[in-house]
């Protein structure tokens, strides 16, 4: 075998003169093998540079090491940080993560959970893409495969885990209210039932506290969140249509490029003599302190909900329990001040 690149577990056993099912077993369950076996198969894995074929060994498995993480679009860093900390949980606990992201169309996203549901994972957490979701394709993935759902909350899967929009929103409307003018709320087209979730939440909070609710939907699609609050924002503050000098956008990624726009005008946003305009944003965007001002927004308890996130997948493998009471599991968030608004 000198000089001959290993390229099969066949190859390795016969290498390193190891038999082919204690090679496998190894590979299975490492703590499986006697500790003298493991030291030689792990020093001919670093001399060898073999790496065998994880999904292959799944295959052969009735319960695989692998979790399938699934989100709308992974070029937000709002789902990316979200990943990250579900991928680090993940390997801690001895899984392997598979991460897939749907770009943002439905095709991606059934095409993702197909091949996902090939790889046979063990469990998946999913943040469908919502409005654009074929809701009979998760369905069907999740009569297979235990899954909890994340941040966008379609009645699927045997669990849910996001942020309280009904806490969140009216905390920052009673902000608002108490430090300046009422806000109005500006939202495009929702693409997950957070938006709805948030607009509806506004409104209650203004009836409540006895203010008339300003709701400006304006025109755009996709996941281009900022480009959307560039033009649009740009536009309403041209045609100076805004019936508040309030504005409290439906993300932090729409607040973004409402502030971009407003500093492409000469107005300037936050608190004080000269300020035109306060704008606050919900998320706590990993990018929402380095705005020019820096927003207020609300901060989503992303640890919780990751940590809630995972446990709950792992009950439900370990447990072995499926089908019962499916429950949603909702997080406060928490108001960050900064010097939009």
């Amino acid at each position: 075998m000198s000089g001959r690149k290993i390229r099969t577990m066949e190859e390795f056993a016969e290498a390193i003169g190891i038999s082919r099912p204690t090679v496998s077993k190894y590979f299975n369950d490492p703590e499986s093998v006697r500790k003298t076996t493991r030291a030689k198969i792990e020093s001919a894995l670093k001399e060898h540079q073999y790496q065998p074929n994880i999904f292959a060994i799944n295959q052969n498995r009735k319960l695989t090491k692998c979790i399938g993480i699934l989100v709308p679009y992974l070029a937000d860093p709002f789902f990316a940080e979200m990943v990250r900390l579900m991928e680090r949980r993940c390997i801690d606990a001895g899984f392997w993560p598979i991460l897939f992201s749907a770009h943002g169309e439905q095709e991606l996203e059934n095409k993702a959970l197909a091949t996902l549901l090939s790889l046979r994972p063990t469990g998946a957490l999913l943040a469908p893409l919502g409005r654009a979701s074929d809701l009979e394709v998760i369905e069907r993935f999740t009569r297979d495969v235990p899954t909890v759902i994340f941040d966008s909350n379609v009645p699927l899967g045997e669990a849910f885990v996001g942020s309280n929009n009904f806490q969140s929103i009216p905390m920052m409307v009673d902000y608002l209210c108490r430090t300046g003018e009422p806000p109005c709320f500006f939202e495009m087209p929702p693409v997950n039932p957070n938006a709805n979730k948030r607009r509806d939440a506004y409104i209650m909070a203004m009836e409540k506290l006895g203010h008339d609710p300003k709701v400006i939907r304006v025109e755009g699609r996709g996941w281009d969140f900022e480009q959307i609050g560039l033009d649009e924002g740009g536009r309403l503050l041209d045609e100076r249509t805004l019936p508040s000098d309030t504005i409290l956008c439906s993300n932090d990624r729409l607040a973004i490029g409402f502030i971009a726009a407003a500093f492409e005008r000469g107005l300037r946003v936050g608190h004080g003599q000269g300020c035109a305009l306060r704008v606050a944003g919900h998320d706590d965007h990993p990018w929402s302190r380095f705005t020019t001002p820096p927003l207020t927004t609300v901060s989503q308890d992303y640890t919780s909900i990751v940590r809630k996130s995972v446990a709950t997948l792992f009950d439900l493998v370990e447990g072995g329990k499926r089908g019962g009471e499916r429950p949603e599991i909702l997080f406060d968030g928490k108001l960050i001040l900064r010097s939009s608004a």
